[in-house]
């Protein structure tokens, strides 16, 4: 009864395809665009209907906290996208995370998660869970065997974001799913860095895909959103979770969303070349110290993301000789370039980790995640990539 929706029938359509003709359900009206419904509740025809739809004995729409038709259609559409079985929409992608460990995990059990994840999604899994006895192992995102060194008989989930947040570390799928799989622990990934238009982890094995719908898959910086997109056995939990703590995303976000899904496949592509681009101009760089972007032959895992990856996506991460001094220089130098930590954007974006998006982990926790004083990340919109080099360039001219 209006849980996660099932991935559509017309799955062997192409992803751009996908992104702009699924999900579209059409009123009365036969209206061409995606209708957005804004109402709280829906009206039932009977009380037996009524009952009928809160038992789930009857599909329909009930009350959108769990049940709203552009939510639905926003959650069709990235299903196919993902070539997942069902997917379940929530107001953002921590919410999204919050879901799914809270509806696949219980006090006792046991995570291991990557040293490089997203420093939210640390806090959660190291600090807010631990105190509801659900306790995570973190372990370089790179290094199978420590990933199955850190297993215990309680462990219940793998979580990963590849590539990770800042530094674009890249986890070997496969391998992953194969020692998890091996041991009955689920798998989940954060695809928000790739899309489904660059990375498709439900391929390779994975068990769930999780997005924070806010970045590329609006791609305008407009609204929140997140996703969790899996097998209908495992997003069925999820589902319940959000059907009574209610992390819902909104039917306007939804329509947002589903609009900017249209341009996806265009925009990963256009700002996946110019990221490239943007890389190698910082290489050849007299005050860059070290660039990491999954395009570059330099990355430490390059043949890997060649292998899962269709392109290295659109992050740039970059660090300037000197430590924070330095790397505030290139930051307050920018005139074009926008100073916030959201990503995805067709604006190109640019932050310091180490005193915005990982600054309330420990120096322990950044260190052991290679998030230095000098390292900037850059998220590579849609402007003239020479017009993104001679922005930057006034500030590192300066070191």
């Amino acid at each position: 009864m209006g849980g996660p929706t099932d991935m559509p029938i017309g799955k062997h359509y192409q992803p751009e395809t996908l992104a702009v003709r699924e999900g579209v359900a059409r009123s009365q009206f036969n209206e061409h665009s995606e209708a957005l419904y804004l109402t709280s509740s829906f009206v039932f025809d009977s009380a037996a209907q009524a009952a009928a739809r809160f038992s789930g004995d009857e599909d329909g729409n009930v009350y959108s906290r769990f049940t709203n038709p552009t939510v639905t259609a926003f959650q069709g559409r990235l299903a196919a996208l993902e070539g997942a079985e069902a997917c379940v929409a929530t107001a953002s992608g921590m919410s999204a995370i919050l879901s799914l460990v809270m509806a696949l995990c219980k006090a006792g059990d046991h995570i291991v998660a990557s040293t490089g994840l997203f420093g939210a999604t640390q806090q959660l899994l190291g600090n807010i869970m631990g105190r509801f006895g659900v306790h995570t192992s973190f372990v370089a995102q790179t290094d199978v065997a420590a990933w199955e060194a850190a297993m215990r008989p309680e462990t219940r989930l793998f979580f990963l974001e590849t590539p990770s947040n800042p530094l674009t570390e890249i986890a070997d799928i496969a391998a992953l799913v194969a020692v998890a799989h091996a041991r009955n622990v689920i798998v989940a990934v954060d695809n928000c860095f790739c899309t489904p238009i660059l990375q498709r982890p439900l391929d390779l094995g994975a068990d769930l895909v999780v997005h924070s719908a806010t970045k590329f898959l609006d791609g305008q910086g407009r609204v929140l959103g997140g996703a969790v997109a899996g097998s209908r056995n495992l997003t069925d939990e999820v589902f319940k979770f959000l059907r009574t703590a209610g992390p819902t995303l909104s039917a306007f976000n939804a329509w947002v969303l589903l609009k900017g899904m249209e341009t996806l496949k265009i925009r990963m592509q256009a700002q996946s070349a110019s990221a490239l681009a943007l890389a190698h101009w910082l290489e050849a760089h007299p005050s860059v110290e070290r660039v990491v972007y999954p395009g570059l032959p330099s990355h430490p895992q390059h043949a890997l993301a060649r292998r899962q990856q269709s392109s290295g996506g659109a992050i740039v991460a970059f660090t300037v000789k000197g430590g924070r001094t330095e790397a505030w220089k290139v930051v307050d130098s920018c005139r074009l370039l926008s100073i916030t930590a959201n990503l995805g954007d067709t604006k190109t974006t640019l932050t310091h980790p180490a005193s915005t998006t990982h600054g309330r982990i420990t120096p322990e926790q950044r260190s052991a995640a290679g998030i230095t004083e000098g390292l900037l990340r850059i998220a590579v919109g849609l402007e003239a990539v020479v017009d993104l080099q001679d922005d930057l360039e006034r500030g590192l001219s300066l070191i």
